[in-house]
């Protein structure tokens, strides 16, 4: 009996062809964010895998580096979680009620990519922070913030402009613009104990 053969890519098969296939997709998203042109690449061919490891990234980034950290007053885990997937949702639903084409997966995938900037942002602030504290170092991080915030919002209105009617835009960006900005202020207001 001849014993039929798994082609690569099944789920009884150990082959990295679909992981790799996977990162170079993510990897080719995170390039249209690096570079923002109107493309339809992000919208078509939406995943969450970059989103979910940027959320994480940056969560995890933003944790304090005390043990007992109930005390230090800054953002958990699982509040940064919230913060972003929960803002995500809501630009989703208000781009959806004010009569856009995009599908609410797109939307999601879309903004969380968008945070790929803001992502490093944090890590550079975050080498920052290691030199001495003071109004140099505050200047030298507000900046990049603001370099990168800026281009998050012109990332992600980049993708998500054209699925708005041409008389509600404004309207769609203007969460989009808070939204970015929530996560840019908790960047900047980091400060390791």
């Amino acid at each position: 009996m001849a014993e039929a053969e798994e082609s690569p890519g099944d789920p009884g098969t150990a082959s990295p062809r679909p992981l790799m296939r996977d990162l170079k997709a993510v990897g080719k998203k995170f390039m249209h964010v690096l570079y923002p042109r109107k493309s339809n690449t992000l919208l078509r061919d939406w995943d969450l895998w970059g989103p979910l490891i940027l959320c994480v990234t940056l969560a995890l980034m933003l944790q304090r580096d005390s043990v007992d950290s109930e005390k230090d007053g800054g953002p958990q885990f699982a509040e940064v979680f919230v913060i972003v997937w929960f803002g995500a949702v809501t630009i989703t639903l208000n781009s959806k009620l004010l009569g856009g084409n995009i599908s609410f997966f797109q939307s999601l995938c879309v903004l969380g990519y968008c945070i790929l900037p803001l992502t490093v942002a944090m890590l550079i602030c975050r080498l920052v922070l290691l030199a001495d504290p003071g109004p140099v170092n505050f200047m030298v991080r507000l900046f990049v913030v603001i370099v990168m915030f800026a281009w998050s919002i012109v990332a992600s209105t980049a993708f998500l402009a054209d699925s708005q009617p041409p008389n509600r835009r404004a309207l769609a960006v203007y969460p989009v613009f808070l939204f970015y900005f929530v996560i840019s202020w908790m960047i900047l207001t980091f400060t390791p104990q």
